[in-house]
């Protein structure tokens, strides 16, 4: 805009501009061109369509509308979930994943990941669960999941590496359990 203007006050001081609604250069090779502003109506952009369609997968299950799959009562773990966190420790790696109720893997974390390996001392002890709780945690919020179910075996609940994992999950912002189903 100023190369435009110092070229407009050129011309005006040479004579060699002239104007009748719009401004034409005269003495520039380019044929450049400004016309007045004109009144745009920017109503019609406000106007929302009736016909509107969510594709988001998930937004059911966001706002607590969708059904959640009992199974059978005496299966333990219960299935009446919509995500469930699985934490597994083998004897080399911890891994932490988020299971949706359809059976995939839907966000996962583990020492196998050089990008979590890289920051640890072992890949195994209290202190790689607590990371990788974080970890998964981040990634969680990120892909839009902030309730999920979690359900340890009694007696590897009372560990310290999965004490350490659930509040590192819990100080992330993830809700460890979800909202009820609203039946209406």
């Amino acid at each position: 805009m100023a190369l435009l203007r110092s070229s407009r006050q050129l011309l005006v001081a040479t004579g060699k501009l002239r104007e009748a609604g719009k401004v034409r250069f005269l003495a520039a090779e380019a044929n450049v061109q400004l016309y007045p502003e004109s009144k745009v109506d920017t109503s019609e952009n406000e106007v929302v369509s009736p016909h509107f369609m969510n594709r988001n997968p998930r937004n059911l299950e966001r706002m607590a509308l969708a059904r959640k799959d009992r199974g059978w009562a005496t299966v333990w773990p219960s299935r009446q979930f919509w995500h469930r966190l699985r934490f597994e420790r083998s004897q080399h790696h911890v891994t932490a994943y988020v299971e949706h109720c359809d059976g995939h893997m839907v966000v996962s974390a583990s020492t196998r990941e050089w990008a979590v390996k890289r920051h640890l001392y072992g890949t195994r002890d209290v202190a790689a669960c607590e990371n990788v709780g974080r970890v998964l945690a981040q990634r969680c919020l990120e892909a839009g999941i902030s309730y999920m179910v979690y359900k340890a075996i009694p007696w590897e609940f009372h560990s310290e590496g999965v004490q350490r994992f659930w509040n590192a999950m819990k100080e992330g912002g993830v809700v460890l359990s979800e909202p009820r189903r609203i039946y209406e």
